[in-house]
């Protein structure tokens, strides 16, 4: 059985306080996370094997932005998103 069977999936947005590293301006980013919850009981048709997986996994986000644009208009670069945990779980 597919890991995919034991999770709900959805898109959330957070917002994240970021230092430009061009023109050093602070501002707050709404970055896109994956948001997977575990599934309160095992799937149907699942066998011991599955049964022993499911009860290892957790709920957790993964970050789907890698890179933010630069509020300042004069700036206006993409550069990449660090000091923020790819992954949290919840």
């Amino acid at each position: 059985m597919e890991e995919r069977a034991f999770y709900r999936e959805s898109q959330t947005t957070k917002p994240h306080v970021l230092n430009c590293p061009f023109c050093h301006t602070q501002d707050t980013y709404e970055l896109r996370w994956v948001v997977r919850k575990k599934i309160e009981r095992v799937p149907a048709g699942a066998d011991e094997r599955d049964r022993a997986r499911f009860a290892k996994f957790l709920s957790y986000m993964v970050l789907l932005d890698d890179k933010a644009m630069c509020k300042n208009m004069r700036c206006r670069k993409r550069f990449d998103v660090s000091g923020i945990k790819t992954t949290a779980f919840l």
